[in-house]
């Protein structure tokens, strides 16, 4: 694709390569038997300086995904129904199972990555980063006048 015929950067184009990019990792989650939002939960706690709790990573999680605090916490039960969170006292510490799901996870999906992104300018990354950012803050300033 030359600059000439490129698409021009709107929600359309933005949002046929979020899904296309989560169907991949989708399909790479199915075979390890867990779901985007559990990977999601996971993540965050196992990304955590300090342990979490629960309300900690709703939070977290409800600011990346936009999604009912209720939810993410059916999400924290199955996480800790498959032992890939331990509940400690008032928090939530991802177990040895869930951090090797991870790097399982991140193993599979490194060489797909690598292919999707592999070539794209490094100026070209910047500029598209840049504007993703403002897209984010705007996107969440309008969602926050939304839900006041």
């Amino acid at each position: 694709m030359t600059a000439n015929t490129a698409p021009v950067a709107d929600a359309r184009t933005l949002g046929l390569a979020h899904y296309a990019a989560r169907g991949v990792l989708e399909h790479v989650l199915a075979r390890h038997g867990i779901t985007f939002q559990q990977q999601i939960v996971l993540r965050a706690a196992v990304t955590a300086v300090t342990p979490q709790t629960p309300d900690d990573l709703v939070t977290q999680v409800q600011g990346s995904l936009k999604t009912d605090p209720a939810d993410i916490r059916t999400v924290l039960d199955e996480l800790l129904a498959r032992h890939l969170l331990a509940a400690d006292g008032t928090h939530l510490r991802p177990t040895d199972a869930g951090r090797q799901l991870l790097t399982s996870v991140g193993a599979d999906t490194a060489p797909v990555t690598a292919r999707i992104w592999g070539g794209i300018p490094a100026e070209d990354l910047a500029a598209a980063g840049r504007v993703l950012a403002l897209v984010t803050e705007r996107a969440n300033t309008e969602l926050a006048a939304l839900t006041a």
